[in-house]
Formats: structure tokens, sequence, C-alpha cells
């Protein structure tokens, strides 16, 4: 017989570690906001829109509607301020639910788009750009990656030559979340010499004459229209720079710092999913005469997948902590997003162990969280790159 718990001692109470000292009240009336929108709007077609591999536009101006694309942004833009890293944990725990990363990335790209243009952008960018994409109307992607390398920023090779009133651009940039329907794109480009003290950041619209864009076909995250860009002579405005020019390395990097946050977030968040999936599965599947809940094997796999997310989640929330008191700890960011996203590799391969052929087919979360593993390992930043990060925080 399975063993019965005290209130807030089952390990599988899913919904217990909401009331955690870390979560207020304000964080629980966000909850539940966020969760009635994402049952109403997109959980029923979460299935539809991954095979046809996009959704709606209509679903950024409802997600501005509710409050979510505008969360922690300045309220002269439109958006709902708030100093409280918990509010986007809340955010990724409920998006992670629909199990489809493909919509969040795509959804969200805001995210890691507006961020440089809020941080270090004039005036006159902020009020012409922010606005629009927290409303709903815009959608604002980031474009760092090249073909030639990833995490390697500070190489980019993506060029823009200063020409009197403009920049002429020239180069290319892939898997570029968002890349295909954005209208606003902040790019990295290389305005100086080698290494980091030759990189910039322009915004460049989609309508540039000379700027084109090619769709990518991948193994998860299907629904997010993820892109290469190609810049053959664009003539970008010197007023689009944002920031100053060779400085943009900085800027880039704290915006690194962030989206590892969230995708640790979103990677325990995603286990959880696999776990909750495989404990309700095992409750009422059986198997040589018994729930397969009761086969000590099964359960043991359960014991240790929360194990794991247990212990992320405390890491995620000291974290979580410090970046809301104002620090910046490189490191355990990256040690954080290599801990969550291993995390997520090992829920997701045991949950499709536990769920058997059930899981290998479409339309289970767990299938989906399962293809997606390896872009949140590589994506804002790698396990490689993350671990030999920390090394030289170390000085080893």
């Amino acid at each position: 017989m399975a063993p019965r718990f005290e209130d807030g001692d089952n390990p599988f109470d899913f919904d217990h570690r909401y009331l955690g000292p870390n979560y207020t009240e304000d964080h629980a009336a966000w909850r539940a906001t966020l969760r009635s929108f994402i049952d109403k709007e997109i959980m029923p077609f979460v299935d539809e829109w991954d095979e046809a591999g996009e959704f709606p536009r209509e679903l950024y101006r409802k997600a501005a509607d509710v409050g979510l694309l505008g969360l922690g942004y300045p309220e002269e833009y439109g958006g709902t301020p708030v100093a409280d890293s918990f509010f986007q944990m809340v955010t990724a725990e409920e998006l992670a639910r629909m199990g489809a990363g493909g919509i969040n990335a795509s959804l969200m790209v805001h995210s890691i788009g507006l961020p440089p243009v809020l941080a270090t952008g004039s005036n006159s960018m902020k009020e012409r750009i922010a606005p629009q994409v927290l409303a709903g109307e815009k959608i604002h992607a980031l474009a760092i990656t090249e073909p030639s390398g990833g995490s390697d920023v500070a190489n980019i090779k993506t060029r823009a030559v200063r020409d009197g009133d403009h920049y002429v651009v020239n180069g290319s940039k892939m898997f570029i979340t968002g890349g295909m329907r954005a209208d606003y794109y902040s790019v990295a480009v290389r305005t100086g010499g080698e290494g980091r003290s030759g990189v910039s950041l322009l915004l460049i619209e989609r309508d540039r004459e000379g700027f084109t864009r090619t769709s990518l076909k991948k193994q998860g995250w299907w629904a997010s229209d993820t892109a290469a860009l190609y810049f053959d002579d664009v003539r970008v405005p010197a007023e689009n720079l944002i920031g100053e020019e060779n400085k943009g390395f900085i800027g880039i990097m704290t915006n690194f710092n962030n989206e590892r946050l969230g995708m640790a977030a979103s990677a325990n968040a995603l286990a959880r999913v696999c776990l909750e999936d495989a404990v309700a599965w095992a409750r009422e599947r059986h198997t040589f005469g018994q729930r397969l809940a009761d086969h000590q094997v099964i359960r043991h796999k359960f014991a240790e997948m929360a194990r794991k997310i247990n212990a992320t989640q405390a890491y995620l929330e000291q974290c979580a902590l410090r970046v809301q008191n104002g620090e910046k700890p490189v490191a355990d960011l990256s040690l954080l997003k290599v801990q969550a996203t291993l995390t997520m590799e090992f829920c997701a391969r045991e949950a499709m162990q536990v769920l058997g052929g059930a899981g290998y087919m479409r339309g289970c979360r767990v299938e989906r969280i399962y293809r997606e593993v390896r872009v949140m390992a590589i994506g804002g930043g790698s396990e490689e790159i993350m671990r030999d990060l920390v090394a030289r925080q170390m000085e080893i």
C-alpha cells in the first residue's frame, strides 16, 4: 500500500511548493490569473499549433492584455514593473504546463530582444519600440548566434560599417528564435576590431532592403518560428545604434544572465511536468496484476526525479534571491543552467520509460519535452561553455 503523508510532506504534492517562504499572495494571484489564461487560450490548441509549426499572431495581443508580456517592464511603456524574480519563476512554471517550449519561446521572445533596448537604447528608441512590443502589436527578437559559432559572442563576424548617417550591414545569423515573424531585431554586429571590444548592437527592422530570412526545421520547438537571417548591404540608420558603439558586448552578457535564470526555471518546471505525467500514468496503468506505481523499480524512479527537481529548485530560488538583491552571480547562474537542464534531461528520459509506448506518441507532453531537451541544454550557452565560464570565474 502506498504510504500516507501529513500535509506538506508528500513530495508528489506538486502545488505545495507554492506555499514556500519566497512566494506571497501576490505571486499566488498572478499564478491564478496566468493559469486561467493558459488553460483557456493555449492548452486546448497546443497539439494543433505544434503540428502546424506556428501559432496565431493574435496570441501576442491576448498575452499582452492579461499582463504576461508587460510583466517586469516599466509602466511608462505599458508594462507592470516588479522588482521580484519570483514572478519570473511563477511565469516559467505556468508556461511549462503546456509542455511545448516552442510556443513559450516565440511568445516570450521579447524577453531577450527588448531588454538591450531598455537598458542602453536612446529614449526616442525606447518610446518608439517598447509600447508596441509590450502591447503585443510588434514582435522583437534577438540575433546573436552565427553559422560560424554559437556561444562565442566575442568573435561574431557580421559587420556594420559606418557610411554617413547609416551603417551598412553584411553577414548572417543562425537559429534565431522568432526570426521569421519578428518586426524588430536586436542584432550583434562588429563595428570595430577583433574581440569583444569591437562588438555593437543595432536595432534592425524587418522591412529593410537586403534583409532576408529563411525558416529552419528543427527536432523540437516546432511551434517556434526559428530562422536564419541574411544581411546583404542592409542600410540601417545610425540612430538605430543600441547604446554606444563597440560597447555592445556588456549589454549582451547582462542579458544572458537573465536569460539563463529564466531558462533554468523553465527547464526545472518542465522536469516537474514529466514527473507529474509519469506519476499520473503509473497510478492508473496496471501491469502484472498491480498498479505500475506499486512496482518498486518505478517508485524509485519517482523518488530520484523528485530529489533532482527539489535540489534544483532550491538552487534556483537561491540564485533568484541573489539577483533580486542586485547581485550578478555569473558563475552560479551558469552552474544553475547546467543543473536544471541535466535535471530536465533525466526526468524526460525516466518519464518516457514509465509511459512506455504512450510516451512515444505525438500529442503527449512528455514526448514533446523529450524532443526539446537538447535545445534547452544548448540555447543561452551550452553546458560546455557554462562549465568553462565557471572555471574561468574560479581563476583555475
